[in-house]
């Protein structure tokens, strides 16, 4: 087991008090899970400090507390080091402890407000066709080659981060393909992590409840790309306005990807329609299983990133072209009398309108678009009448639902969702509370060929009402209402 000496080796303790010269067993933030030998982190979060519990850590028989600001009375048996931020300390001791395996691994982080699990889920799989061991960790799951791990966050915190990463090297990885969330740069997830690449793919309002202004998340995303050495490369989507802003600090490669505009990966869209996409990407022609002009910039910087990890351009370009999305990414069914239901996580503005986007470009005149949307309880309400808005806009028929309320009340959520409902689209408006009974609605309201797009939830497989996570599938739901209903 590691010397705390050596742990601390990338921190700059303010002070410690007691011997660095003891060995950690473990690492750890709660203090439930403290035992002997174990060093503990007290962290500042946005429900309770960590601090609190230092006594129930020591009491456990913890051998070092991290900490930022030393408690009235010491315990002689515990080394107590002070830092300036506690989250940013557990980021480096983490790395250290399991022996620095983002440095053994080609570690490409992907971070923006939409495409980051397709980009990732496209990577992993496109790698693992290529023939490499590979590590994956996304909003859907994690996993080491075929091995599925389930994943509770977008990016897991810094010791279950690393450990991960050390099972993945264990496993003979060669490349690890990762979501960065604005939550995890901002609370030091991937502090201590040595990165080969980073990608940005978009930015829209989102995460305004935690980030409290537009430009404060702006500035989360923005860290990934200050922090790169200059060894690694930066890909960012230069249709995006703010592309050039993750790139003003950078120490990296800087490269770019676009459809508009002069880009060093650059691709057009030769045909967009349910079977797929017909690009022309790099001055080759390729189709893809992929539907929308979303996903036109995720297979882009997918094959851009490939590219910048020496990859052979045509091999990646074949490959691409039999790869299928992430779970509840536009997924689809087809109803036996021939009604599409499209499945999609799309719980943002920019990406509803994404979503019913593509939908307008694939559809036939005749067909109408039925939409179910919903919007998630304490979560930024700012987006509430918007995504109402937007769907108005995009759709035949609108059925206002729930999403997972959490500890809201889901008719309040719905109430500041019918806001944003202009006078002229009530009459094509349905709130229906009960998520199941609004699908059920939507079944009954198409006709033959009509598309149903059930959104928000995506890949989800319950609902959150008060804390508690009941089973709910949306595929699953729409699919054994399409056989009910004969539809």
């Amino acid at each position: 087991m590691p010397l705390l000496s050596a742990l601390l080796a990338d921190v700059k303790p303010i002070l410690v008090v007691g011997s660095e010269a003891v060995e950690v067993l473990g690492l750890t933030f709660d203090s439930r899970q403290a035992a002997a030998g174990m060093a503990f982190f007290a962290i500042r979060g946005e429900q309770t400090d960590g601090h609190t519990y230092i006594p129930q850590a020591v009491v456990a028989g913890t051998a070092v507390v991290i900490c930022e600001k030393l408690p009235e009375i010491l315990a002689p048996a515990a080394t107590y080091v002070q830092v300036h931020n506690s989250a940013e300390a557990m980021g480096y001791l983490a790395a250290a402890f399991y022996g620095h395996p983002a440095r053994k691994l080609k570690l490409v982080g992907v971070t923006g407000t939409n495409g980051k699990t397709t980009c990732v889920t496209l990577l992993h799989k496109l790698f693992r066709e290529l023939g490499y061991h590979v590590g994956m960790l996304s909003t859907v799951q994690n996993q080491i080659n075929e091995t599925v791990i389930p994943a509770t966050h977008t990016t897991p915190d810094a010791i279950s981060l690393n450990d991960l990463l050390a099972r993945m090297v264990k496993a003979g990885c060669s490349f690890c393909f990762m979501e960065v969330s604005s939550h995890a740069l901002v609370q030091h997830r991937v502090t201590g992590l040595q990165f080969t690449g980073a990608i940005f793919t978009n930015i829209s309002h989102d995460h305004l409840d935690y980030h409290k202004t537009f430009d404060e998340y702006i500035r989360a995303k923005k860290l990934f790309f200050d922090n790169l050495n200059k060894n690694a490369f930066a890909l960012v989507n230069a249709d995006d306005k703010r592309s050039s802003v993750m790139l003003q600090n950078t120490k990296a490669k800087t490269y770019t990807y676009a459809l508009r505009t002069t880009a060093d990966f650059k691709a057009r869209i030769l045909d967009n329609s349910i079977q797929g996409l017909h690009l022309e990407l790099a001055g080759k022609e390729v189709w893809c299983k992929l539907i929308g002009t979303f996903n036109a910039y995720n297979l882009l910087a997918v094959y851009g990133a490939a590219v910048l990890l020496n990859e052979d351009p045509d091999e990646v370009l074949t490959v691409l072209s039999s790869l299928s999305s992430a779970a509840g990414r536009f997924d689809y069914i087809v109803s036996e009398n021939q009604i599409t239901g499209i499945i999609d996580y799309a719980h943002t503005p920019d990406a509803l309108q994404n979503v019913l986007h593509t939908i307008r470009q694939i559809r036939r005149p005749e067909q109408q678009v039925i939409t179910v949307v919903g919007c998630g309880g304490n979560r930024d309400a700012a987006k509430r009448p918007v995504m109402a808005d937007i769907a108005c806009q995009f759709s035949d028929r609108v059925i206002l639902t729930s999403d997972n309320p959490r500890f809201e009340d889901p008719q309040e959520i719905l109430n500041q969702m019918e806001a944003g409902v202009k006078p002229g689209d009530s009459k094509k408006t349905l709130t229906v509370v009960d998520r199941k009974e609004a699908i059920k609605t939507a079944c009954m309201l198409a006709n033959n060929q009509d598309i149903i797009l059930v959104a928000g939830k995506g890949h989800e497989t319950y609902q959150e009402i008060k804390g508690v996570k009941t089973d709910f599938d949306d595929k699953k739901i729409l699919t054994q209402l399409f056989q009910m209903l004969g539809k």
